[in-house]
């Protein structure tokens, strides 16, 4: 019996979290990341401090170490990427209060130090790009991914307010309207390929906080495979030449 109970919760960790994670059955768009792109990282990082930061946090990520992986001299980011007077070896924080953010979204504000490992980042650049105008909703915003979204449209002045796309559909005997894609209004600072671009940039840059040494583990892994491979075969030569007089 409790084999079989084991054996089912496995398989709902399987089946149901990824689901859970991934929000409704919406699309997903490819984010197209690219972690050595270190100017990419650098706008990322740029729009997260300036649009992102006075909400969510990445409390378990230091400026310093941002600074130092994405090629950002640390005067430079000291000048234009740290805007509450905190150290260069400080933890990425704000000061909003978690009890202030539940009463004004609805809910907490998550912390996106991990997002990316959790959403994934093909998630995260399609959210961002899934906003749409819907008056009924607190903020005057939705979104195609995430239904009844209590957050704003925080990149709205540079994507402008998308308007949503409806079609008719059945659902169990009834025909509703769904919203499937989004077409921006033109009023935003950049146009839909700069828009793109920066949600990439934005994307790339949670992908790397994610997981900071993924590019030196990627390199640390290839250098230990070698160095199996060259091992694997000294041993299989050495091994012949002990079983060469047995032959």
């Amino acid at each position: 019996m409790m084999k079989k109970l084991i054996i089912g919760l496995f398989a709902l960790s399987i089946n149901v979290l990824p689901a859970m994670a991934a929000g409704p059955s919406v699309p997903l768009m490819e984010a197209g990341n690219d972690l050595t792109d270190q100017p990419s990282l650098q706008r990322g990082a740029k729009l997260f401090m300036n649009y992102c930061l006075g909400c969510h946090q990445m409390q378990y990520q230091r400026y310093e170490r941002t600074f130092r992986d994405i090629g950002i001299p640390t005067d430079v980011g000291l000048e234009q990427l740290i805007f509450d007077g905190s150290k260069v070896g400080s933890h990425i924080t704000n000061s909003i209060e978690k009890d202030d953010a539940a009463k004004w979204f609805g809910a907490a504000v998550p912390d996106l130090t991990n997002v990316a490992r959790v959403r994934g980042s093909d998630w995260i650049y399609t959210y961002l790009k899934s906003f749409y105008k819907d008056e009924s909703r607190p903020f005057g915003v939705n979104n195609t991914i995430f239904p009844s979204v209590g957050m704003p449209h925080v990149l709205q002045e540079l994507q402008g307010l998308p308007t949503p796309i409806t079609e008719e559909v059945e659902e169990h005997g009834h025909t509703v309207t769904k919203v499937v894609g989004t077409k921006t209004d033109g009023t935003g600072e950049l146009s839909v390929d700069e828009y793109d671009q920066a949600v990439r940039d934005l994307t790339n840059f949670l992908e790397y906080v994610g997981e900071p040494t993924r590019l030196e583990s990627e390199a640390l892994g290839l250098k230990v495979i070698g160095f199996l491979i060259i091992l694997f075969i000294l041993a299989f030569m050495l091994k012949k030449e002990y079983w060469r007089d047995v032959h």
